[in-house]
């Protein structure tokens, strides 16, 4: 299977300005999430940014960057703009990637790949089982209703910050990490933003509201998503210590 990464990077955010760029053991952030993905062997990996501060760093690093319009409402479609701009290369699968998680582990990559396995499935994300109990009632961890996976493989019914499925013996932690056939995040881009999806706060629920087949590779780890200073000096002092 083909597959390409575009990795959406951008310096504007709420809690962390600039954080892209934000050094870690000497290196910018988006660097270090770029070798990340380059070390998945899954494909050709890309950044899509929002302007030259960004581009220049993964030049610089010997990396590929595309700049996107700044004004653009998602990563998601900075992820389309930069597969549109390279010219809609022939591949079988799009991996989104966040830009903040220089601590990705690569092999999750390949693990968000094995769902397509089923020629039924348009888009492929994570899941990891909560053991941290207190995550359960955090509506800042965003839970997955779906059945018991087979062969670490379940098809997702539904994403909410509640805690779903009710009475469930065990949760699910969703990894923002998508994959999608590149037909079907041409044809996501293109919807509006569905009920759901603003009432949760969620986008990956537009998939679901326009029937798109959501499948979930459960994981054994989550990766650490920098969105705040505290989060920032974790994962620099993680860095310094390998």
């Amino acid at each position: 299977m083909k597959a390409l990464v575009v990795i959406p990077a951008r310096l504007e955010s709420t809690r962390l300005a600039k954080k892209a760029l934000a050094e870690i053991a000497g290196k910018p952030m988006i660097e270090r999430v770029f070798n990340q993905a380059k070390k998945s062997n899954v494909g050709d990996v890309v950044v899509a940014a929002c302007g030259h501060e960004i581009t220049d760093v993964v030049e610089k690093a010997g990396g590929k960057a595309i700049i996107t319009d700044p004004a653009l409402p998602s990563g998601t479609d900075r992820v389309w703009a930069a597969y549109v701009a390279m010219g809609k290369p022939e591949v079988d699968v799009i991996i989104g990637l966040q830009g903040d998680l220089p601590l990705l582990d690569p092999n999750l990559l390949q693990e968000i790949l094995k769902p397509f396995k089923n020629p039924n499935v348009d888009v492929a994300t994570l899941g990891v089982l909560i053991t941290d109990l207190e995550e359960i009632t955090n509506p800042n961890v965003v839970k997955i209703a779906m059945d018991k996976p087979e062969s670490n493989i379940a098809r997702a019914i539904y994403f909410s910050r509640l805690a779903v499925p009710a009475n469930a013996s065990v949760y699910y932690h969703h990894i923002g990490i998508y994959a999608y056939r590149p037909k079907v995040l041409e044809a996501y881009v293109s919807y509006p933003p569905c009920y759901l999806e603003q009432t949760e706060r969620l986008e990956q629920l537009r998939f679901l509201q326009h029937g798109f087949r959501v499948d979930v590779a459960i994981v054994d780890s989550t990766p650490i998503s920098v969105d705040t200073l505290s989060d920032l000096e974790r994962v620099r002092a993680a860095c310094n210590h390998q």
